[in-house]
């Protein structure tokens, strides 16, 4: 978006998968609260007009993965298009429409015709009304909370395996995959132009990605342990991964050593990768963090005092809340995407060892500020 003057932006789509990660994107890096916009809204003139009235952009992910029938998935995707078009005429201005397309739109299946009709029915609305039009054609996309059995295979073989269970298997081949967070970069950067691009993932096999999660599994949801995220790939498989299993293991006790002396306790084993450990001290009613990231792991490990420790999925309001002590330490790993906090919660001052996956880089520390209850009923 550098270089170009934004007023508001709407996602259509902007409660799914791709939807969520483009508006956190949006929140994190750019400060824009973006209009989100569901199917109701799609599907109510009125409403989709006021929401255009506030928008210069719109970035278009509403369509039809799945349904009862071809028929339905390639006509949902084209109504869906038509809906934003009638909206975009009616507005009587240019508004610029950024659209969240699929490499399928080059096959002759029932999805990549509904997703070429569509780019089709969005190109001529911007023609009509003078508006940019950006056709962006995407891979496979994966990331955190992908649904399982209809975003992608990514989010069932996650979701599978961190429930301990064994998937299997069939047609293995390679697959062109993109993190979501990379297909939301890729789309708010094309913002205010007129391109058509296929946005690169990367090859891997459908096999490999589900050994990654098993292995993921044994080292991490086993044993508290890192696994290798040293190339990018793996990094955001295991933040997929964590993302799946967080809600079942949101804490891991370690393996303590007592003697006379006392107790000692690993607080990380990582298998390769950056890291970096620190540890604070917080006076008795102080907090720490109130803030979430993109990509980085970030582990927590109260070592002495008591401890109470809040987790907000961005974008929503539900509170996790953890209670933690010294007298029983636990690891506690940040989902990315996830706004937490520490507090002391104790009469003494509390100690915590931090282990993060990143070095810190002061000009890009992936670390946004957010407070837990900021968006309740927003």
């Amino acid at each position: 978006m550098e270089g170009h003057d934004v007023k508001q932006v709407a996602i259509t789509g902007g409660f799914g998968f791709l939807g969520w990660h483009t508006a956190c994107r949006l929140r994190a890096l750019h400060g824009i609260e973006p209009v989100r916009l569901g199917r109701q809204e799609l599907a109510d003139p009125d409403v989709l007009a006021a929401a255009l009235d506030r928008a210069d952009t719109v970035i278009h992910i509403a369509g039809v993965n799945r349904a009862a029938t071809d028929a339905e998935v390639e006509s949902g995707n084209v109504s869906a298009a038509e809906s934003l078009a009638v909206a975009l005429r009616a507005s009587g201005r240019p508004i610029d429409v950024v659209y969240a397309n699929s490499v399928q739109a080059e096959l002759d299946n029932a999805y990549g015709r509904g997703k070429a009709a569509a780019a089709g029915v969005l190109s001529a609305a911007c023609a009509d009304t003078g508006g940019h039009f950006a056709d962006l054609l995407l891979p496979n996309l994966f990331g955190e909370h992908g649904r399982p059995g209809y975003n992608s295979f990514v989010a069932t073989f996650a979701h599978e395996v961190a429930a301990g269970r064994t998937p299997s298997v069939t047609g293995d081949r390679e697959i062109e995959l993109l993190h979501a967070q990379d297909a939301a970069a890729a789309l708010i950067a094309a913002t205010g132009q007129d391109v058509r691009t296929r946005v690169a993932g990367e090859a891997i096999r459908i096999s490999s990605v589900l050994e990654a999660f098993e292995e993921f599994h044994e080292l991490y949801g086993g044993r508290g342990e890192i696994p290798d995220v040293s190339t990018a790939m793996r990094l955001n498989l295991f933040n997929t991964y964590r993302a799946a299993a967080f809600a079942d293991a949101p804490a891991v006790a370690p393996q303590v050593h007592s003697d006379n002396r006392g107790d000692l306790f690993e607080t990380v084993r990582s298998h390769g990768g950056t890291g970096m450990s620190y540890a604070s001290t917080t006076k008795p009613g102080q907090k720490r963090g109130e803030h979430y990231h993109l990509h980085k792991i970030e582990r927590f490990v109260v070592v002495k005092g008591e401890a109470e420790i809040q987790l907000r999925r961005l974008l929503h309001d539900e509170v996790v809340t953890l209670r933690v002590s010294g007298e029983r330490p636990v690891f506690v790993d940040m989902p990315t995407l996830w706004v937490h906090n520490i507090r002391n919660v104790g009469e003494d001052d509390l100690l915590t060892v931090f282990w993060a996956d990143q070095l810190l880089d002061q000009q890009n520390p992936d670390q946004f500020p957010e407070t837990i209850a900021q968006e309740a009923h927003a």
